[in-house]
This record gives structure tokens, C-alpha cells and sequence, in this order.
């Protein structure tokens, strides 16, 4: 500046005049400066960088090319610039030097704010992050990090030491755990969610208590989000799944067999003893060949010193039992049916719907669809072939059923008349 000033003054400038043109001559070249420096780091050295980068055979260097961590470290170098040159103005040295030091400080928040996305982005590469999420974790470090920044920044506003101002957080510490309450709440579950393994990323939860009812696709600091079957994202308080019950379908998925437990209700008036002429059907049905052909020879010699003339004495063979071991058998060799999981077909309390035959047994496939089909054609069947036993399946009188008394009532009446 001195140097412009002079050379200004000897070609006839006043020496205030002079003055002012050395300041913008200075300042222009400053900016010059900046922009020279700021088109070499984005233009050449984060080329390099990304070149460099993209040439590597590891892949962790990509997440922090893709959060833009070079490219944000490159906004310091015209602040740096800018605040080097700062004693050249000494009566606005001191603001130029905080307003620098300011800028410093907000890139560099941002800058490692895109350096912990990055390693959340790289720790997700691994199959333990759906075990032990970290981006509780992370988000607590930035809320220090920013509330660190936000004390160094105002300290160098006012002039004073940073460490003066954070020996008064003590006496502010009650309204901080107002303030920070949900994100304390949600830092402790997180913990407790993590060291007891309760749920992970890709988790079926149901917590009907918030209409939660499918994966969790993300564990955050203060919230864990869900996306319902049907499309509809729930987001539930962290600390809500230590305080409240949910379920997790998790042992379910891992354990590759999911339940059906479903009963078919059978009129018990259709309930009977098996005839001679049953029986012999019976032993025509695939599943049922052995099982008759051991029953007969069991009863046979249970009953073998007991009075045969009524069908009430001794042992004798019903439709609903044999309807029974051929659920049993034909689930036994249903190739949906898991071998290695609990079987059972058994009867439930008779109630005002009829007689419950329960089906409990697990399908070898745990997808939805895949599931729901299994179970299906598993009911489809038993529907079609319960009326083959002499079994009627129990259900309320329709319209129609009254339609057809209606019809058969008439019908009666006609022919009373025409006699």
C-alpha cells in the first residue's frame, strides 16, 4: 500500500486520494488473491484428490469424496488468505481478523459435520451396523461439536477467553436438560436399545401404541422410524421402546419359520362313529392307508373281550378322530410345512360356533406372501375335503340358507295342497 501510495502521489494524486486507491488497489488484489487460491484447490488439487480417489482400491476414501469433505475444506484457504492479510488494514484489523476467524470456525463444523456422515455412511457398509447402529452416537459428537463452535465463536465476539464461558454452562446446566431433554432421553435409550441388542435396522416391529407395524428403516438419536406394510413411515421416540412394549419379529425371521394357528369349526351334529363301509373308504385315502390298517389292528384287540353288540362299548374309530390324523399326516408331508418345528392338529372347547380343530403348526418360509399362500392352499384343501368324512363345517345361516328353507317350506305347502 505504502508503495502504491507513493507511486501515486509522484505522478501528481493528492495524498488522501492516494491513500483511498492504495486501500481499493489492496483490497483488489486481496480478492485476487482469493480467487487465485480458490480456483487452484477446486479446480487442480481437489481434481487430483478425486482422480487420486477414484484410482484407489479401498472404498472408504469414495464416502468422503461423496459427502463433499474436500470440497467444504477448500472454502478455509481464501478465510486463511483473507486473515493473513488482515494487519494490512490496522484500523480494521481486529474485525476483519474475528470476522475471518468466525468463517474459519463455521466451515470447519460443517467440514467434520461431513466427515461423521462419512464414517456413518462407511461403518453402514458393515453387517454389524444393523446390530449396533452408531448414528445415535454420531449426532450427540455433532451437538457438541456445534455447541462448542457456538461458545468460540462467541467468545471471540466478545473478546473474552472461551474457557470463562463455559465455567457458567454449570449454572446454565438445568435449562440445557430442558432443552437437550428429548435428545438426553434418546442418547440413554439408544445405549440400552444397542447393549441389549432390542432392535436393529430391518427389525419387523408392532407397537400399536403409534401405528407401528413393519421395518425399521432407521435408528436415529431421537427417533426410530418404521415403514408400515403400507408405505406409511411412523416415527416413534427412541425412549418409547424402553418404556413402552413392542413386539419384534425378529426370533421369527431368524429362527426360518413362521406360525400358522388357525381352527376350522366343525358342526358337531355331524360328528359320528365310523361304519364298516367309512372305514374301507378310508383306507383308499393316501394318508390315511397305514394309520387305518394299525387303528383297526388297536381296537381290535382292546375290544377283543367286549361286548360288540353296541357300538358304545370299547374303542371304535369317529370321522372328526380320523379327519384328525389325516390333517396331522397331510401336514407332515406338505412341503411348505417346517419338519423341525412344533406340529399339532387338536381340538379346542366346543363353543357356540361348533367344535374347534386348531392347526398349529410353522411354514419353512417366513415372507409374507410366500407364507399367506402356504397357509392358504393348506385351508383351501381341508375346506373341499372335510365334507369327504362326513364333516360339515360350522357357519351362521346366510340369506341364502334362509332363502332355501323359504323354497322348501313352500314347496311342502304346495304339495299338502295338491293332495
Amino acid at each position: 500500500m505504502d508503495i502504491i501510495q507513493k507511486k501515486l502521489e509522484g505522478y501528481g494524486v493528492e495524498s488522501d486520494l492516494a491513500v483511498t486507491l492504495s486501500v481499493i488497489g489492496m483490497i483488489i488484489f486481496i480478492m485476487l488473491v482469493c480467487v487465485i487460491a480458490n480456483f487452484i484447490t477446486k479446480k487442480i488439487v481437489i481434481r487430483l484428490i478425486t482422480h487420486y480417489v477414484n484410482r484407489t482400491k479401498v472404498t472408504w476414501d469414495n464416502y468422503l469424496l461423496n459427502r463433499k469433505v474436500f470440497h467444504k475444506l477448500s472454502h478455509i484457504v481464501p478465510a486463511i488468505i483473507i486473515y493473513h492479510y488482515a494487519p494490512t488494514f490496522p484500523q480494521y484489523q481486529n474485525i476483519i481478523e474475528k470476522g475471518a476467524a468466525i468463517y474459519i470456525i463455521i466451515v470447519a463444523l460443517l467440514v467434520f459435520n461431513s466427515f461423521l456422515n462419512a464414517i456413518d455412511d462407511i461403518y453402514r457398509t458393515y453387517e454389524i451396523s444393523k446390530i449396533r447402529p452408531i448414528k445415535g452416537y454420531i449426532q450427540v459428537v455433532k451437538i457438541i461439536l456445534i455447541i462448542i463452535g457456538g461458545i468460540i465463536i462467541i467468545a471471540s465476539l466478545m473478546g473474552r477467553s472461551p474457557f470463562i464461558l463455559l465455567s457458567g454452562i454449570g449454572a446454565l446446566s438445568a435449562v440445557f436438560m430442558l432443552v437437550f431433554k428429548d435428545s438426553l432421553l434418546g442418547l440413554v435409550a439408544g445405549i440400552q436399545l444397542s447393549s441389549n441388542d432390542m432392535v436393529r435396522v430391518g427389525d419387523w416391529i408392532e407397537m400399536p401404541k403409534y401405528g407401528a407395524d413393519g421395518d425399521i428403516i432407521d435408528i436415529s438419536l431421537n427417533t426410530v422410524k418404521v415403514q408400515n406394510w403400507d408405505k406409511t413411515i411412523v416415527t416413534i421416540p427412541s425412549y418409547a421402546l424402553i418404556s413402552d412394549s413392542f413386539k419384534n419379529w425378529r426370533g421369527m425371521q431368524s429362527a426360518g419359520g413362521r406360525r400358522i394357528k388357525r381352527s376350522l369349526f366343525i358342526d358337531m351334529t355331524s360328528i359320528s362313529f365310523c361304519s364298516d363301509a367309512m372305514i374301507e373308504k378310508y383306507k383308499h385315502i393316501h394318508y390315511l392307508t397305514d394309520y387305518i390298517t394299525v387303528k383297526e389292528k388297536e381296537i381290535a384287540e382292546h375290544n377283543e373281550n367286549i361286548n360288540k353288540q353296541n357300538r358304545v362299548n370299547g374303542r371304535a374309530m369317529t370321522n372328526i378322530g380320523v379327519f384328525r390324523a389325516y390333517i396331522q399326516h397331510y401336514l407332515q408331508n406338505h412341503p411348505g410345512i417346517h419338519k423341525e418345528m412344533t406340529l399339532l392338529v387338536r381340538q379346542l372347547e366346543p363353543g357356540a360356533n361348533g367344535l374347534p380343530l386348531e392347526i398349529y403348526a410353522f411354514t419353512n418360509n417366513t415372507q409374507w406372501d410366500v407364507y399367506e399362500s402356504i397357509q392358504s392352499d393348506i385351508f383351501d384343501h381341508l375346506f373341499a375335503v372335510a365334507s369327504e368324512f362326513g364333516l360339515r363345517i360350522f357357519q351362521n345361516p346366510t340369506g341364502h340358507d334362509l332363502r332355501l328353507l323359504r323354497d322348501g317350506e313352500e314347496t311342502v305347502k304346495e304339495s299338502e295342497g295338491s293332495n
